[in-house]
């Protein structure tokens, strides 16, 4: 004997299967519904995760058919008992599919059916164990959406290129987009190299490599640059490379977005362009005048000299060759206006045939020099309109000029103002070449031009009419021409809206009369020949003239001889003209000096620059010796 009892039982030892012990284990599982079924289906236990995933009691359903938890489709294609088929001939039957619950409601259930035999072999029933899915599908789903909506808002982009590049740099998908932007195909791109991209400068340079290696450091690079297109033409792209990483820091690819910034490029380049042409003009512009100044005074020196018929005859000549170049100048300036859109208006109440009338007085010369006769005939009331004296001035003498250009010598030109109602209307009449539909069509366009015979030596830039236009539609009128065709004349046509102000003045008329006194002129020009040339024709005249030909000394000169008017130009040595007029206006006893810029400088900008330095007014070589004299005259 060794001590121990019979009932002992040796540590170690298999213990006994306590079948009461595992079918409560199994009927008080609440996450899984288990039961068995009978050979034919019908259930024969019920746990209590049965009775909480499916909602019956086991008194409700033992008994029953297990295919009640079926849907209407699954029971129609007879789904239950090709389970309980597949599980008798397999041994095992696994399924996902939605079961119905007592309430109705549906849920995923995941099944497994595992056929029961006995030791002799023999089918005894099924045991069935069921699982509630929903929540999992439902989260499924909500990802597969989303990687759904995601995958279709990739593809459907179509302003960019977005696709996916591995960690060695080949392209893995291929968006609409990158299509429409690169032009190449998804079966031409993806498994090839992303350098594809890239021209071939780049690609010798290493950018490619580069780009990811800085997105690979930081997690993101930005690139801007050339890219080829399948056509093997270039586009100018903004790139963003993002690296993909897993949650484990592991790279995984690159997310690649390319975006085509070519029209942007192209529309920067032309308004640096522009700008660029715009400062040329500008700068022409007062090269051009610079020289026109001198020859201009030197012109009204002569003038008013007793010379020979010969000397007066070539006087004029250069005078009316003097004037073409300036209204060349100014039409050269008008472009860059144009183009820019700064012509501004300043209007004021004036009357139409006073204007039209001095108009055609300071173009009569020119015109009569190419052998024309012109005529007028004014309105039969006052014709009152708000408008800009300069810029109306401005349209019909480049009416007139333009008439007189393009008729044969010895031609005629007519003026003809009326009101019509509420509106005055100006015709410009000429018997000369005429014009075809096309050109009428297109007159009005910028550097557009009649064709002109070998004799029509004075020509134009093209812009005299495009200007008209915008001036007449900025006062709120209308412009256009007629004509019976080659040879037989042409005819514009102006209309502007009468003023609301019936008894205004014209502007003209309110404009302080010259002085006839003598006045004390500094002359401030570093153009010597212009700056000589104005003093002794303003000596002339009556008036002291001091020269000096830069800003120091025009500071010097107003200390120890103060002017009561000072002409100075605004491009000078040392000193600009607009730091010596803001030094004038500081000194006490030149507060009430009449300061006048003359300059070659002519745009708005320069004019706005000219007021905020304390200039009284701006006068654009060369000047008209008219408008001088006003200037001149006038209160400051």
């Amino acid at each position: 004997m060794n001590g121990r009892s019979t009932g002992e039982r040796k540590a170690g030892a298999p213990q006994p299967y306590d079948g009461d012990a595992y079918r409560l284990m199994v009927e008080g599982v609440r996450d899984y519904a288990i039961f068995m079924l009978n050979p034919d289906g019908v259930i024969a236990t019920w746990n209590e995760g049965a009775q909480r995933i499916k909602g019956y009691a086991a008194s409700e359903i033992i008994g029953q058919h297990f295919s009640r938890f079926y849907t209407a489709d699954a029971l129609a294609k007879g789904w239950p008992d090709e389970e309980l088929r597949r599980a008798r001939e397999l041994g095992r039957f696994e399924d996902e599919s939605w079961r119905i619950r007592k309430d109705g409601s549906r849920f995923w259930a995941n099944v497994i059916i595992t056929a029961l035999h006995n030791e002799k072999g023999e089918l005894i029933g099924f045991s069935k164990i069921t699982r509630d899915l929903t929540d999992r599908r439902a989260h499924e789903e909500l990802l597969r959406q989303s990687e759904e909506h995601f995958r279709l808002l990739v593809e459907g982009v179509k302003g960019h290129a977005i696709f996916l590049v591995d960690p060695d740099g080949v392209v893995m998908n291929w968006n609409a987009g990158a299509e429409r932007v690169l032009g190449f195909r998804s079966s031409e791109v993806v498994g090839r190299d992303l350098s594809l991209l890239y021209i071939d400068e780049d690609v010798v340079a290493g950018r490619p490599e580069k780009h990811l290696a800085n997105a690979r450091d930081a997690g993101y690079a930005e690139d801007m640059g050339w890219r080829l297109k399948s056509d093997g033409t270039r586009l100018w792209a903004e790139s963003t490379i993002t690296a993909l990483r897993d949650r484990d820091g592991t790279l995984r690819g690159f997310a690649t977005i390319v975006r085509d910034l070519s029209e942007r490029r192209r529309v920067q380049e032309l308004e640096t362009e522009g700008k660029r042409i715009n400062e040329f003009i500008a700068m022409l512009a007062h090269e051009l005048r610079n020289p026109l100044a001198p020859i201009s005074n030197a012109v009204r020196i002569l003038e008013k000299t007793e010379t020979s018929p010969e000397v007066e005859r070539n006087t004029q000549l250069i005078a009316r060759q003097v004037g073409h170049l300036s209204r060349l100048v100014d039409d050269l300036l008008d472009v860059s206006r144009i183009t820019s859109g700064k012509i501004r208006m300043r209007k004021e109440p004036l009357e139409l045939n006073a204007l039209v009338q001095a108009a055609v007085e300071s173009v009569r010369p020119a015109v009569e020099g190419y052998g024309h006769t012109i005529e007028m005939q004014p309105a039969k009331q006052p014709l009152h309109v708000d408008g800009d004296d300069t810029r109306l001035t401005q349209v019909v003498v480049n009416l007139v000029t333009n008439a007189a250009k393009y008729t044969p010598r010895g031609g005629r030109v007519r003026l003809e103002l009326l009101g019509r109602g509420s509106i005055a209307v100006l015709r410009v009449i000429d018997n000369g070449l005429g014009m075809t539909k096309a050109l009428m069509d297109s007159v009005f366009e910028l550097f557009v031009q009649g064709d002109r015979a070998l004799d029509r030596a004075e020509g134009g830039l093209g812009v005299g009419l495009t200007l008209v236009k915008r001036i007449v539609t900025m006062h709120g009128g209308t412009i256009g021409v007629t004509s019976a065709g080659p040879d037989q004349g042409s005819e514009f046509t102006v209309t502007l809206p009468l003023s609301q102000h019936a008894g205004a003045e014209d502007a003209r008329q309110s404009a302080a009369a010259p002085s006839k006194g003598a006045r004390k002129i500094l002359v401030v020009d570093d153009n010597e020949d212009a700056a000589n040339s104005l003093a002794a024709l303003l000596r002339m005249l009556g008036h002291e003239v001091l020269v000096v030909h830069d800003g120091p000394d025009a500071l010097i000169s107003a200390v120890t001889n103060p002017p009561d008017t000072v002409l100075l130009d605004l491009g000078l040595p040392k000193m600009n003209g607009y730091e010596v007029a803001r030094r004038l206006r500081a000194l006490p006893h030149l507060a009430d000096a009449r300061l006048v810029a003359v300059t070659g400088y002519g745009q708005e900008d320069d004019r706005r620059a000219a007021r905020e330095a304390g200039f009284n007014f701006h006068l654009v070589k060369p000047v008209e010796f008219d408008e001088l004299l006003r200037v001149i005259g006038a209160k400051p």
